[in-house]
């Protein structure tokens, strides 16, 4: 069992603003604006049930609602597509058990807790415990069955499909936290111990948009981490 963690969700690039974490590990997650034509109507960020405060010049502008989590507003299963190499091609090598991590770089809320960079940080934010892979010429070929659960990705419902993987996760396991797991130490570009011994990762750089790659062993802590953090 090993896992991938990648980037995703609203940035100061696009939209212009990153979600919220709250000094109790609660967060809100922003997708990111959809950049490209779709072949059906998809749900706008004025659709979504967000409590963070939208600007009102985005309230009308669709959204790339990738990854899909079940549990979140206009999804239906837990489904991520990609069609940029550098995150697409690792995703590949993904098996049923492995686990698909998404973390976001998040604006701290109010008064940061001890654990929590002041200001922004990147925060784990949910994950699939991965069902199956498909890549996107696979896609093409598959029975109607096989295709059925991706069928509200938006890389499907985009005007071209474009993705170069598609990732199911297990609905028994997958799923969006109650509460952000920090990957940042105590300033938001520095990465703490979960990228600099778990992953392969340097954390040299802008790490926190690079895949983190997390092998047997540092998998499982990872993931007693992220239980320990989402237990009441």
């Amino acid at each position: 069992m090993r896992a991938i963690a990648i980037n995703v969700g609203a940035n100061t690039n696009t939209p212009g603003f990153r979600g919220p974490v709250y000094p109790n590990g609660e967060f809100e997650y922003i997708p990111i604006p959809e950049s490209k034509p779709t072949r059906t109507q998809i749900p706008t960020y004025g659709d979504l049930d967000l409590r963070s405060a939208i600007p009102d010049d985005l309230r009308d502008v669709s959204v790339h609602l990738d990854p899909e989590f079940a549990e979140y507003s206009c999804c239906e299963r837990y489904t991520y597509g990609d069609d940029h190499g550098v995150k697409a091609g690792p995703l590949s090598t993904l098996e049923s058990g492995d686990w698909l991590l998404f973390y976001a770089t998040l604006s701290t809320a109010d008064a940061p807790a001890p654990e929590q960079p002041p200001g922004w940080g990147a925060y784990c934010i949910g994950g699939f415990r991965v069902q199956s892979v498909v890549s996107g010429q696979e896609y093409a070929t598959v029975s109607e069955t096989e295709r059925a659960p991706f069928q509200n990705n938006a890389h499907v419902k985009r005007e071209e499909f474009d993705a170069r993987v598609l990732v199911l996760g297990d609905p028994e396991d997958s799923r969006l936290f109650e509460r952000a797991v920090p990957l940042s130490g105590s300033k938001g570009t520095a990465p703490n111990e979960i990228v600099t011994e778990l992953s392969n990762d340097s954390g040299k750089g802008p790490w926190w948009r690079r895949p983190l790659r997390f092998d047997d062993g540092a998998c499982e802590e990872l993931l007693e981490i992220i239980e320990d953090e989402n237990v009441e």
